[in-house]
């Protein structure tokens, strides 16, 4: 255990590095939440008008729902994972804080720490590619439907 404040501050210093990881991930989650609620938006917004549309495009809007929901459920999955990657990388500073106010030895606690953040980032992004991939596919699916319905 350290007996001053001067040999505190590098304590400190190794364990606020990860930090800036949770900084990154934070703002990852931004804008994952924040698709997430337009996803939603558009889901409800489609649910009050499907009931009342017919034929066509009445199949159309309950398409579009089912996509919606899909990629509902992808975007749920990816910020799941990217939060607990912020969990990890938040363990991960506790333990080597301690570690190093202790003096212990705490690596494989660390190197599973970061690399268990590290795989829950890796995930989360690739959660968050296959849904701005589906959503392109809705798109090009509508686009291709809108020229079905004009010829």
């Amino acid at each position: 255990m350290p007996d001053s404040l001067s040999q505190l501050i590098p304590d400190i210093q190794v364990a606020i590095g990860p930090v800036i990881l949770i900084s990154g991930v934070g703002l990852l989650l931004l804008t994952m939440t924040n698709r997430y609620g337009r996803i939603i938006d558009r889901c409800r917004h489609l649910a009050v008008e499907a009931p009342a549309a017919h034929g066509t495009d009445r199949v159309r809007k309950l398409t579009q729902l089912t996509i919606l929901s899909r990629r509902l459920r992808i975007m749920r999955s990816s910020i799941f994972l990217a939060t607990l990657c912020v969990l990890f990388v938040s363990l991960l500073i506790i333990v080597l804080f301690l570690a190093s106010m202790l003096r212990a030895q705490a690596t494989w606690l660390v190197v599973s720490f970061f690399v268990a953040a590290l795989i829950c980032l890796i995930l989360s992004l690739i959660a968050f590619m296959r849904d701005i991939h589906i959503s392109l596919v809705a798109v090009e699916l509508e686009l291709r439907q809108e020229d079905a319905g004009s010829e």
